[in-house]
């Protein structure tokens, strides 16, 4: 991709970058790159080297707990950056998460001595970190109010919506096991749960795939 490529694609797919300066500098000085699926693009206990801004695509990100469990985050799509590596970026410490593409993904990536040059000059940079943070939190929250308020079933349907959400997709290709991984359970429950909402009728289940049907977009008729 040249740089006039990478400077449409920031000002489409990041227009909260709003100085023609900033989008120049960051298509001058970054880099793109095409990653194909499974790749794990950022290692935990690693200093961070560069700040990726997802164009398309999906990364995952995850922590490993002390048991050595992996523990789901969020996901980062179109248009997002991850709020993990702002922070330890911003702190100037390790990374304390790992990041794997989930398809194929198309990133640009910021050397971290140019971000913190934009950090000081442009405020639309600024608004950029603010907005990410913002973001990340409101699904914390979420996240939190589902552990404290809901039951697995429900868990498990806001996790399929919100990926196929995220991928603009409505069949997904998810193991029962990594959805188990993500939702902190064992794939016996995940499977059991899948079973069920196969049968209501409200998902179709391949191999190592998932299909949304139309039901489960209508909240009303989803009794678990």
């Amino acid at each position: 991709m040249v740089k006039s490529d990478i400077k449409q694609a920031i000002q489409t797919h990041f227009p909260i970058f709003d100085q023609l300066d900033l989008v120049e500098e960051l298509a001058e000085k970054s880099q793109h790159m095409l990653i194909g699926k499974g790749v794990e693009i950022l290692h935990e206990n690693n200093y961070i080297n560069a700040i990726p801004l997802v164009i398309k695509g999906m990364v995952k990100v995850s922590r490993i707990d002390e048991s050595g469990r992996e523990v789901f985050l969020y996901y980062i799509t179109n248009g997002q950056s991850c709020a993990m590596t702002l922070t330890s970026f911003l702190r100037r410490e390790k990374s304390k998460v790992r990041a794997v593409t989930m398809q194929e993904t198309d990133i640009i990536t910021i050397p971290v001595k140019v971000v913190y040059n934009i950090n000081k000059k442009y405020p639309s940079w600024q608004h950029f970190i603010i907005e990410t943070f913002s973001y990340r939190f409101d699904e914390l929250i979420e996240v939190l109010e589902n552990v404290a308020f809901f039951n697995m079933s429900e868990r498990l349907i806001q996790h399929l919506l919100k990926r196929a959400k995220s991928q603009e997709k409505t069949f997904l290709e998810i193991s029962h096991l990594e959805i188990a991984h993500d939702l902190a359970t064992s794939r016996e429950v995940i499977s059991r749960i899948l079973k069920q909402m196969e049968k209501k009728g409200l998902i179709k289940l391949f191999r190592n795939k998932i299909k949304l049907l139309e039901p489960l977009y209508d909240r009303k008729t989803i009794d678990m």
